[in-house]
């Protein structure tokens, strides 16, 4: 692997720090009660918002439709995916200075399953959420659940709920383009380097 492969697998590594710079994921609601919109950041290590009682007031809204109360403590992954994002750019690191273009494919597939899985987990969370609501309620409509988005808009009754990655996710998505590139382009290096092989058999 080239010294510049190298560089750009470390920046793959690194890029991963956005997501402790920025929300991953944001989810703007708006509602009769707040016609200026709320706006819920969800970070990988916290919960938080535009403002400092969007949380609150996310759980004043929910509490009409029966969705149990949202607490950064209800959520297990905030504690430790913080701990794996670090491994996958200490990793990162270690697979750029090894230079190995095998361990730089293990690492980029690795890096989207955990994404994968994160995604999955996130709408497992919106899932729980908009099903298990309270009998005793104020607002209750026979068969109706309260799901939001995982990505776009969705109107439940007269809410409108709009769910979109936030910069933190960029950081992801950096990381395995650039881990990415530089596979391609240890692999074609390789290959040019290859010596031919002159020891030709010829037909007689």
């Amino acid at each position: 692997m080239k010294a510049y492969h190298k560089v750009l697998m470390i920046v793959a590594a690194l890029s991963l720090g956005l997501l402790f710079m920025f929300p991953m994921w944001k989810i703007y609601l708006k509602a009769p009660q707040y016609p200026e919109g709320l706006e819920l950041h969800i970070w990988v290590n916290k919960l938080g918002g535009s403002s400092d009682h969007v949380l609150q007031n996310f759980n004043i809204l929910n509490h009409y439709i029966g969705m149990e109360p949202i607490h950064a403590e209800s959520f297990a992954e905030l504690t430790y995916m913080p701990y794996i994002v670090i491994a996958f750019m200490i990793t990162g690191v270690i697979v750029a200075l090894i230079g190995k273009a095998k361990l730089v494919l293990t690492w980029t597939v690795l890096l989207m399953v955990g994404g994968a899985a994160g995604i999955l987990d996130f709408y497992l969370w919106l899932v729980k959420f908009g099903t298990n609501l309270s009998p005793e309620a104020p607002i209750k409509v026979p068969g109706m659940t309260y799901i939001p988005p995982l990505l776009g808009h969705k109107t439940l009754l007269n809410f409108e709920a709009l769910s979109l990655p936030a910069l933190g996710s960029l950081g992801i998505l950096l990381a395995v383009v650039f881990s990415g590139i530089v596979y391609f382009l240890s692999r074609r290096s390789d290959k040019a380097n290859k010596p031919v092989n002159s020891n030709k058999a010829f037909a007689t």
